[in-house]
């Protein structure tokens, strides 16, 4: 959880979001890798989507940082789906 804080508070330095993995890069990774990317992706996807929450529970609303975190967070979904793409076979009917 200090790792993902300190990714998000760097992250709302540039306002771009961290970067695990480019797109063109995994072409060259094995599905147990992409597997693996993506857990971790899920993973910090939930962690963030959490701290936002948290964030409005306990009234503390910094709309900057929330509004940086979700485009973080949108980023993130978006690598999540490119390598879902990945990872499902092209069925042609």
């Amino acid at each position: 959880m200090r790792r993902l804080t300190q990714a998000v508070k760097e992250a709302t330095m540039d306002e771009t979001p961290p970067e695990t993995h480019d797109e063109a890069n995994s072409d060259d990774l094995s599905d147990e890798e992409l597997l693996i990317l993506l857990t971790k992706l899920r993973a910090e996807h939930r962690a963030i989507d959490n701290e936002i929450k948290a964030s409005f529970e306990t009234g503390v609303t910094d709309m900057l940082k929330i509004k940086r975190m979700k485009k973080i967070k949108l980023s993130m979904k978006d690598k999540i789906a490119f390598l879902e793409n990945q990872l499902t076979p092209d069925i042609i009917a």
